[in-house]
């Protein structure tokens, strides 16, 4: 006779972290392929029964049943397709007395079907499924554990939710073992099976609480294994693969674009022949790579996600780059060489060119740490998975990211050595080298705005920035018409007849850098400058010749719904498209919650940066668009959370530890840093979430950097229809 305990499960919801390696599968996908799951809050339309069956002696079989609702399925334990489907998950708390036998089976109608976007087949459940897991029992005991599972239609996945069970065995012949150690078992898979560690009174049970812990110990380590092997079935050749193409693509962000001209500066001077430009092209992209690779994986491992992006946004690092670019600038508009002392010289030709190799680490240090506003919201999955953890993925992934990265600068770095041959008299290099010091100069004022923004010191406001950028491009191009010369420029080149004259390049040069100071111009007077709004001051720190007369008046809210916390400090990083067409933002997540529930609207979670150069891209050439600007403003509650304002400092009660960032939060940019990274496992800005006045997902999907207009207003719409279904 077999004896046959059922238990009936209606366990409350508690959503389980995602695995490492799917968590960095899911952050990728969405910035590159846009393909995720939407996890939203309702009942659960799976029942499940679970039972003991004696089959011949101390041979058992476990089974759990899963009745499933009409038109939701659940995934096969091998789901197939690309590895985003959520298999169910079943764990045995330590028990000696159970010996599992085998892999867990499955028995059902198994349903296959193809998804755009996915690839390959996946496999799913419909109605009913039963699992199966053969073990040996040698007495009476009580077998504890839990089971995960994700249950779906073809519109939504719910999340993955944790459900504890307990069976007790009672044909197996003997009686319960009492020992110490199976008491210690069964204290385990009872803490971790349920939240009974705490008495009546209030207080903790210290040996419940001790085996709770024993238990979650136990479990961590067989998830991290579980993780590992699993982690080894996944694509790392697609990872490599789309790692490569968004280094490629990152050459073209405004960060790193603008290191291009100091790249090609500091290798003329280092690249006489072409042997030497090819030698210092191999460091140069060998040092980028190795940067990149272990320097953003190791920090990340041991300071968190964000450390990286934070330090590219940090004051002290912004104002370090200024000078820099300044000395630069100088330098190369001719105030002086900057050269390596000779005993320096002396010994780098002793020593094989180590010295040669340490100046381009340098140079290559200084592309990875300027250019990482720009380039985390590619490179931030990775770091949120080695923050986490994970070391293969990252390690892969950042080597892929550095070699797209590396290879346009080693062409720049070979570059140099072509032109020293090109330049027979030094006149025309001097001449490049003079126009890149202007240009650097205009660059430098972008890292002390910066600075300026994130400690609110309004020293370079809005329209002193563009004045200075105005006179830097007038001269510019009186310098390249001739009009304007330095002490160290040669003699004007001259015509068969003795006169003067402009070469055509020059010229289109110069109507350039007039077009460009024209077209600042009406900065002065509040126009908005989209073309270069990604590095000029917000508009909120416009103050001259009447700016705030450029503020629509309807850009501030008058009703009860207004924001206010954090809006007086926040208020003049608002981008130009809010204060011109009305449109109200929040700075605070759980203010937005509330009056999401009031105006019954979704909400759109901007996190973004006051130094974030693509945040401003977004703004200027995304959301000024008058439909995107419409639905905005009257479908959504925008919340913009700067995840880089560091000046203001949380209430010492509010201020915690945060697991996800390896750090304590002690600032408003830590705690909007660490809500992107525990609650959206993401990092990097910009970059969207649509939630419901609940905080639950509306869209799966994240929406990254993408300028495509189209593509966005598509999105919104996606999120207001998903929205209305679900209210």
């Amino acid at each position: 006779m077999s004896t046959r305990t059922i238990i009936e499960h209606t366990a409350p919801f508690r959503s389980s972290l995602l695995r490492a390696n799917k968590g960095l599968l899911i952050l990728f996908f969405s910035l590159f392929v846009g393909v995720g799951l939407r996890a939203q809050m309702q009942e659960d339309p799976a029942t499940w029964t679970i039972e003991v069956k004696k089959q011949k002696g101390n041979d058992y079989q476990i089974v759990f049943h899963a009745k499933l609702k009409k038109t939701w399925h659940i995934f096969s334990l091998t789901p197939g397709g690309d590895g985003m489907q959520i298999p169910p998950k079943f764990t045995f708390a330590p028990n000696g007395d159970v010996k599992l036998k085998g892999p867990i089976t499955e028995e059902g109608k198994k349903i296959t079907e193809t998804a755009d976007g996915v690839d390959g087949a996946f496999f799913y459940y419909e109605d009913h499924v039963d699992y199966y897991q053969n073990a040996t029992i040698k007495r009476n005991t009580k077998i504890k554990g839990k089971h995960t599972y994700q249950v779906c239609d073809h519109n939504i996945c719910l999340r993955e939710k944790e459900v504890s069970f307990s069976l007790d065995v009672t044909d197996a012949g003997g009686t319960m073992d009492t020992s110490a150690s199976a008491k210690q078992l069964v204290a385990a898979a009872d803490a971790q099976a349920a939240d009974d560690a705490t008495n009546h009174d209030g207080t903790v049970n210290a040996d419940t609480a001790k085996a709770k812990a024993e238990a979650l110990a136990l479990q961590e380590k067989k998830t991290a294994d579980e993780n590992k092997k699993s982690s080894g079935n996944k694509s790392l050749l697609w990872l490599f693969l789309a790692a490569l193409g968004g280094g490629i693509a990152a050459v073209l962000t405004p960060c790193v674009y603008s290191m291009i001209p100091i790249t090609v500066s500091f290798f003329t001077k280092r690249s006489k022949t072409r042997k030497e430009g090819l030698r210092n092209a191999l460091y140069y992209s060998l040092s980028i790579i190795i940067i990149f690779t272990l320097l953003g994986v190791l920090i990340s491992a041991i300071f968190g996600a964000n450390a990286l992006n934070s330090l590219s946004t940090n004051w002290i690092a912004n104002l370090f780059f200024f000078v820099i670019f300044i000395v630069f600038g100088i330098s190369f508009l001719g105030a002086f060489e900057i050269t390596l002392p000779s005993s320096w010289t002396s010994a780098t030709d002793s020593k094989a060119g180590v010295g040669s190799f340490g100046g381009i680490f340098f140079m290559a240090l200084t592309l990875a740490i300027v250019s990482f506003s720009c380039t985390g919201p590619i490179v931030g999955p990775l770091l949120v998975l080695a923050g986490k953890g994970g070391i293969l993925g990252p390690t892969i992934g950042m080597f892929g990211f550095s070699i797209g990265l590396a290879l346009p600068f080693a062409l720049f770095a070979v570059f140099p050595g072509m032109l020293n041959k090109m330049a027979s008299s030094g006149g025309w290099l001097n001449q490049v080298k003079v126009v890149l010091g202007f240009v650097e100069l205009m660059l430098a004022l972008k890292f002390f705005s910066n600075a300026d923004l994130a400690q609110g010191w309004r020293l370079l406001d809005r329209e002193i920035f563009i004045a200075i950028w105005i006179v830097l491009s007038v001269l510019l191009g009186l310098y390249l018409l001739g009009r304007l010369k330095l002490s160290h420029d040669d003699a004007p080149a001259k015509n068969v007849y003795g006169q003067e004259y402009v070469s055509l390049f020059k010229l289109f040069i110069a109507i350039i850098s007039f077009s460009f100071a024209v077209y600042l111009l009406p900065g002065m007077w509040g126009a908005p400058l989209n073309g270069v709004s990604a590095f000029v001051p917000p508009m909120g720190t416009f103050d001259a010749f009447g700016g705030s007369a450029a503020v629509a008046s309807g850009s501030e809210s008058k009703d009860e719904n207004r924001p206010i916390k954090y809006a007086a400090e926040l208020k003049s990083y608002e981008p130009q498209v809010v204060r011109s067409l009305g449109l109200v933002t929040y700075f605070d997540y759980d203010e937005a919650l509330a009056v999401s529930k009031k105006l019954k609207k979704p909400i759109m979670l901007d996190f973004t940066g006051i130094n974030c150069v693509n945040c401003r891209k977004m703004e200027s050439q995304v959301w000024s668009r008058p439909e995107v600007a419409k639905r905005l403003k009257e479908d959504f509650i925008v919340v913009s959370l700067y995840c880089d304002i560091n000046r203001i400092v949380l209430p010492k009660e509010q201020q915690y530890f945060s697991k996800d960032l390896n750090a304590q939060v002690t600032t408003l940019g830590d705690k909007n840093t660490d809500l992107e990274a525990s609650k959206f496992a993401a990092a990097g800005e910009p970059i969207y979430f649509f939630v419901d006045e609940n905080g639950n997902k509306l869209i799966a999907e994240s929406y990254g950097y993408n300028p495509d207009v189209q593509k966005f207003i598509d999105h919104l719409d996606k999120v207001k229809e998903n929205y209305k279904k679900a209210h």
